[in-house]
Formats: C-alpha cells, structure tokens, sequence
C-alpha cells in the first residue's frame, strides 16, 4: 500500500495489512480452521506465499514419480495434489476431519487421485518401511512432542527415503507477529514452536538421519506488495541465507540397512 502522493508506502496502512493479510486460526465456535485456509489460499499473500513453499518442498523432496509418498498433516490437500500431478502415489494423513474432507474435494476438483485417512502423527497407522518419501509441512510448529512425532515419521520411510519437513522460522518478521498474536489470545500461535535451522539440523541428526539439507524461503514481510517485489528473489535468497527466513525446508536421508 502507499500513501496518496508518496512514493514511500505508508507505515500505518501496513500495519494494518498484517491485520487482515496474515493467516489465522479462529476459535470454532467463530469459525472454521478449513475456511481460515481458503480464505488464505485465495488472497494474493496466501497465493503468492504458498507457490514459494510448495516449490521448495517440492525440490528438496526430489524426484517423486512412482514413489509412495505420506504427506503427514496434509490440511487441505493441496502439498498432496501438487505431488501427484508429479506422479507420486499420494497418501495423506490429518487428525481434522474437516480438512481430510475438504482434501477429498480438491482430490476430486483436480484429478488427483490419493489416499486420505484421519490420524496423528504421534501413532501413525503404517508399517515400518513403507513410504519413499515423507513430508510434513508447519506441523511440528503444533505438535508438543515434536521428536516423537518425527520418529514416528522416520519408522514408515524406508531406509534410503527422504524426510521433508517445512516449519516455520523462528529468526523472521512473520514469527515476531505471530507470537504477538498468541500473546493477545490466538490460541494456536500462544501454543506454538517456531524452529530455527539449527534446531531441525538438530532434531533430523538425532532421528539418525544422513545429511541433513536446510533451505530457506519468504524473506518479505507478510504484505501483498512485499511479496509481489520479492517473491523473484526468494529462491536466491533462500541458497545463500537462512536469518530472516519465514519459512524453512529440512531434508535429509534414512540410512539403509547393513548388509
């Protein structure tokens, strides 16, 4: 936004961009946490700012067609659409039964064939060994036990599988807001874990996993016009800086077995 005859965008008008711009989760007696997500998705901070995310979540899981893939808290479906219009054999898991039918819609929306079940992340109901690729995207953020929760993740991959996992940074702009917002009352950020690079480098090693790879994304403030004057320069930003990342992407290997 700028201020009428200036080329300086005007401070209290951003202000209140936040406001209105950044995600919520409203009480359910108010409202729905699937409608939160629509309105997100169809705002153009929420488009612009999810087309960046998905990216890189989809470059740091690599290739994926022919993989049996869990998406683990998949909300809405749409990290689970995208990868199987790549191909993957989608399996998606989240303890909302409102979300998991709201997936279900979009599933059929775009043609996206995939597995949809209601369950935690804390007691996944899969055999050890069965995906190729497990992803989980701004869920541990809500999780309390959070190194249970990527055990239980790092039991169904097979040896030689990818973990992905997308949280949200703990070093930005967006956190300092979100945690003045839990502060005043929203539930859901009063409650929640912001990580910094080293504590998922952290918790990916102590899970046993192999090289462990941290990105980073959105490096703008949570306005529609910040992300519209940097969204081309995020994927630079995120391969030479983590600090001031809103959004960060930890990728590592299970090891294989010893023969």
């Amino acid at each position: 936004m700028r201020a009428e005859k200036s080329t300086r965008p005007n401070l209290r008008s951003a202000e209140a961009s936040w406001a209105s711009e950044m995600p919520e989760a409203p009480a359910p007696e108010i409202d729905s946490l699937a409608k939160a997500y629509r309105r997100w998705r169809s705002s153009p901070l929420g488009r612009i700012t999810d087309r960046l995310e998905q990216a890189l979540l989809i470059e740091l899981a690599g290739a994926a067609s022919g993989k049996m893939l869990l998406d683990v808290g998949c909300g809405d479906g749409a990290l689970a659409i995208a990868f199987a219009g790549r191909g993957a054999l989608v399996t998606g898991i989240d303890a909302d039964p409102e979300m998991l039918a709201l997936a279900r819609a979009r599933s059929i929306e775009h043609s996206a064939p995939m597995h949809l079940l209601l369950g935690r992340v804390e007691q996944l109901p899969f055999a050890d060994g069965q995906f190729d690729i497990v992803l989980a995207s701004a869920l541990l953020c809500l999780v309390p036990d959070r190194r249970r929760a990527v055990a239980e993740m790092v039991r169904v991959l097979k040896p030689g599988g990818r973990l992905v996992i997308g949280e949200l940074g703990a070093l930005s702009l967006w956190s300092l807001i979100r945690r003045a917002r839990g502060l005043f009352g929203a539930k859901r950020w009063r409650d929640a874990y912001f990580h910094t690079a080293a504590e998922l480098r952290r918790i990916m090693a102590d899970a046993g996993l192999q090289t462990p790879e941290i990105r980073g994304s959105i490096y703008y403030p949570p306005l529609a016009y910040a992300a519209r004057l940097m969204a081309p320069i995020d994927q630079w930003l995120g391969g030479r800086m983590l600090f001031g990342a809103a959004f960060l992407v930890a990728a590592a290997v299970k090891p294989t077995l010893d023969r």
